[in-house]
């Protein structure tokens, strides 16, 4: 976004925190901004950003900060899996009895579960496992995430090759 289009904003539109109906935080054009900058370097300096987007160094940090309490975004460094020594990446479908939050919210706190989706359609969850080896993703699958309560069947998807991974979708 250019700066003069978010610097042209109304002040009323500065502040980041007001919540929408649905109880998450209402960004305005600033905070989208500062996303994007941030997804494309989430090194870039604090006064570069503000460059960008029409406000101070501190003024970002402070919007960066309430992001990230909010829960809005994360900043973290990205890895290849293979090249920090896991070996092996999988999809699992799982169909659940009863209620699937507590199976979701029991998946989460698997170490080796990096995603976790409660869907509509053929699983109530899907899940994204990254394991050592396939010893490893067995004995997730068969000892862990089958022994949860609820868990009727699971269908792995075994990774071959990553093709595509990225968090470059900005705010659209």
């Amino acid at each position: 976004m250019h700066s003069e289009a978010v610097a042209s904003r109304s002040a009323d539109q500065r502040g980041s925190s007001r919540e929408s109906r649905h109880g998450t935080p209402h960004l305005d054009a600033v905070s989208l901004a500062i996303i994007e900058q941030l997804q494309e370097d989430g090194r870039r300096p604090y006064a570069a950003i503000g460059k960008a987007v029409g406000l101070s160094e501190a003024a970002v940090r402070q919007r960066v900060q309430k992001l990230l309490d909010q829960g809005v975004m994360q900043i973290v460094a990205v890895t290849d899996p293979l090249t920090v020594g896991f070996r092996r990446q999988a999809m699992v479908g799982i169909n659940v009895e009863g209620d699937v939050e507590s199976a979701a919210d029991a998946l989460s706190a698997m170490s080796e579960v990096e995603y976790v989706v409660m869907t509509a359609g053929s699983f109530d969850i899907l899940a994204e496992i990254v394991c050592e080896d396939d010893d490893h993703l067995l004995d997730v699958i068969n000892k862990r995430i089958r022994a949860l309560p609820g868990v009727r069947s699971t269908e792995s998807f075994v990774y071959l090759k990553l093709k595509k991974q990225t968090y470059m979708w900005g705010t659209r």
